[in-house]
This record gives C-alpha cells, structure tokens and sequence, in this order.
C-alpha cells in the first residue's frame, strides 16, 4: 500500500535558476483541503457499515470464535477467516465488492465503483486511510478537490476495470487503486513540469523507489495488484492531463504588453503529453469496458501477466484464476 509522505521531500527540490519554486506558488491559490477528508471519513463509515451488517456473534453461532467479542455485533470474523480483522466475505460482497461474474453475468456494474469504498479490515482501512491523509492533503491543498477528485475517483474506477479483468473467481474491495492514482500523478506532474524543478534526478528516484515498492507488494498472494497497476496508470495519464502548470515566463509577463509577453502559456510537449495521455485514456477505458462486459479473461490476452499480481515462491502458491 502506498504509506509514504513525499510531499515535503519534492517541495524542496523545487526551483527554476536558482530561483525558489514557492515564488511561482504565491501567485497560485492555495487550497484548504476538505475533499480528501471527506473521504476518509466515508472510508471509515463505511467500515461501521459493514461490521454492522456483518453481526458476527449472529452469524457465527453459540460457539462464539469472533475477534474483540465485547464489541457485539461489531466484533471482527475469527482471525483464520479473516486475519486483517474485518468482516465475512459474504457480508463484502452483499455490500458490493467487486466480483467479475455479478458484474458481468448479472450487470451489476455498479460494483466497479462500489468496492473502492470498502475494506477487508481494520488493518487494511487504517493504512489506506493513513496513505490518503499522508498524499492526498497535500496535493488537495496544490492543485484544488476538483482535479484531486477526478484523479482518485477515476483512478479507483481504472484499477477495478483491470482487476475485474483478470481476477474472475474471487472478490476484491479497498481504495488501493485511488491511492496509487494519486501516486501515478505525482509522478506525471513531476515529468510534465520537469523545468520548474532542480535536483530533479533526486525527486524522480524518490518517487520510483516509493511506486516500486508499493508495487512489489502486491506480488504477494491475496493482493489485488490488478488494482494497483490499473490505478497507478489512470493516475499517471491523468496527471498529464489535469496538473501540467504555466510557463513561468507566462505568469510573469501575462499582464504585460502583447508584443513582450509569452504567447504559450504551455510548452510544446506539455501539449503534446496532454493530447496523448487523453488518447490513452479513452482509448483503455473502452477497450476495458468492453473486454469486461463481453467477458472476456485477460489472461487469455496476456499469459504472463499473472505474475504481475502474485509470483509463486517454495512459500506460498498462486492460484492463477
């Protein structure tokens, strides 16, 4: 899961000429950020849901095995059913936890986006939830809740398309894919704005080694990496599209005569990775969705992309559907 805070790290890096970046970011509004927030505050009401919902000691019988039992109908699923301490599957996917043949086959759709707002635990909603506060704040408060809300949101949607793509015989819930959206954004933004940087080697390995590592996580087995991937790749493009930032010659001379002025208020490749990153989008989420509600198994498309989601060691298997 993405749990590094690299904001304040990037920040110092900023500057173009010698010139610190923070005189460019005066002259931008700085946000108050209440979007993100919001959302971890409905992440977490919607784990009291489900644990309502779940009502472990009615379910599990007189033998009474749940977790925390002084908790009531609140306390979590015996540990070798669930060890992240949480609810049932069952109760997951009557709350909608992404399941590829209900989507399909019963044309719950609904459920790509549903399961972003569910979690298996308490132990997977509070890293999540400390990952969202750690990037999402900062971010919120650079570039405003509109942009930020279409990175995590699509970028949640995207890691489910992929995921619903590939795992076809289990369920998967958890805002991963949003958070690594946001992560995949960062990114971008730190290539699409590459000359309002120095040391930009330093902030570029930062954050390759940060996405890698997270990445390299989700090889393990009962990781759902698909989402991982689909939500880093979403947030990546949509990085490009929605936080390139002006010239900082255009800022300066904008209010000065024609003949002086910066015409572009972007640079050439600026537009150049918009209009392609755009491209890519639409073109992945229509071949996705279509895929998806044709029924088609990604793995029949790409053989070797099961290893991208678990890679099986003398410790553990993978099951492959």
């Amino acid at each position: 899961m993405p749990g590094e805070d690299i904001e304040s790290g990037v920040e110092k890096n900023r500057g173009v000429g010698g010139r610190n970046y923070a005189i460019h970011e005066e002259r931008e509004t700085q946000w108050i950020s209440w979007l993100i927030p919001v959302f971890i505050v409905a992440n977490i009401a919607m784990f009291v849901i489900e644990m309502y919902v779940n009502n472990c000691p009615k379910h599990i019988g007189g033998n009474n095995k749940c977790v925390a039992r002084f908790l009531g109908r609140f306390s979590f699923q015996p540990s070798s059913e669930n060890p992240l301490f949480g609810p049932s599957a069952s109760t997951l996917e009557k709350l909608g936890a992404l399941q590829w043949s209900k989507i399909v086959h019963q044309h719950q759709g609904w459920r790509l986006i549903s399961s972003v707002w569910l979690h298996a635990g308490i132990i997977h909603l509070i890293s999540n939830m400390l990952c969202l506060a750690l990037i999402g704040i900062r971010l919120e408060q650079q570039c405003g809740f509109v942009r930020i809300a279409a990175i995590y949101l699509l970028s949640g949607f995207g890691g489910t398309v992929l995921s619903s793509l590939f795992i076809q015989k289990s369920i998967s819930v958890g805002a991963s894919g949003a958070l690594f959206g946001l992560l995949g954004a960062m990114l971008s933004e730190l290539i699409t704005n590459w000359n309002i940087y120095t040391n930009k080697v330093a902030a570029l390995v930062t954050i390759l080694v940060i996405v890698i590592i997270n990445l390299a996580v989700g090889i393990f087995p009962h990781v759902d990496n698909f989402a991982h991937i689909g939500g880093f790749l979403t947030g990546f493009l949509l990085g490009f599209v929605l936080l390139p930032r002006p010239q900082l010659g255009w800022i300066e001379r904008r209010n000065l005569p024609a003949d002086v002025r910066v015409k572009s208020k972007y640079k050439a490749y600026q537009y150049v990775l918009w209009l392609v990153s755009l491209f890519l989008l639409i073109a992945g989420f229509t071949v996705g969705l279509v895929m998806l509600f044709r029924g088609e198994n990604g793995y029949k498309h790409c053989h070797w992309c099961r290893y991208l989601s678990c890679v099986p060691t003398s410790k553990w298997k993978c099951d492959e559907e």
